[in-house]
């Protein structure tokens, strides 16, 4: 039997993570946000959104007020990644601009459920899930602790390992 030689669909976009900052335009505004595009990735396909309802439409009181958060079409700010979907082309990037999360990003352990300190500092692990059997990818969200717990007992290296992977 040949080997099947795995071509991912991309590859540059594997650079970003959530709880990391970026500096992105805004593109075009639409009904549940805006489309963006991330400084340095502007030829690599991504698809990059603010969803300004989810992020906004329990604080405001009115629809015009939800409208005056949009930033100006063709402004820069800066946002944090929230979540990357890699399973199909094009990537998928989906990013906050709520001040709490620009301080310190928050997400849900997806093994305890938890919430979990995703932005440099905390006590996350973004683990990205990959298949040989094609490409896309998908990323988890994971505390430190969480992790290490379900590493085989005997396997010590590997525990210790994602507990200090990353710390200085």
């Amino acid at each position: 039997m040949g080997k099947l030689l795995l071509e991912r669909f991309e590859t540059e976009s594997l650079a970003l993570m959530p709880g990391q900052k970026v500096r992105v335009t805004v593109l075009s505004h639409h009904p549940w946000g805006v489309l963006v595009e991330i400084a340095g990735y502007e030829n690599a396909g991504l698809s990059a959104s603010i969803d300004m309802i989810q992020q906004f439409s329990r604080t405001t009181g009115s629809h015009d007020e939800l409208l005056a958060l949009y930033p100006p079409t063709g402004s820069q700010i800066e946002a944090v990644i929230e979540q990357i979907h890699r399973w199909y082309p094009p990537v998928s990037v989906r990013l906050s601009i709520r001040p709490a999360d620009l301080e310190s990003l928050a997400w849900r352990c997806d093994f305890c459920g938890e919430p979990t300190t995703v932005s440099p500092g905390g006590d996350t692990l973004i683990l990205d899930v990959r298949s040989n059997d094609g490409p896309g990818s998908h990323t988890v969200i994971s505390h430190r602790h969480c992790l290490a717990e379900r590493i085989r007992p005997e396997n010590t290296g590997e525990r210790a390992r994602a507990v200090k992977i990353g710390k200085m």
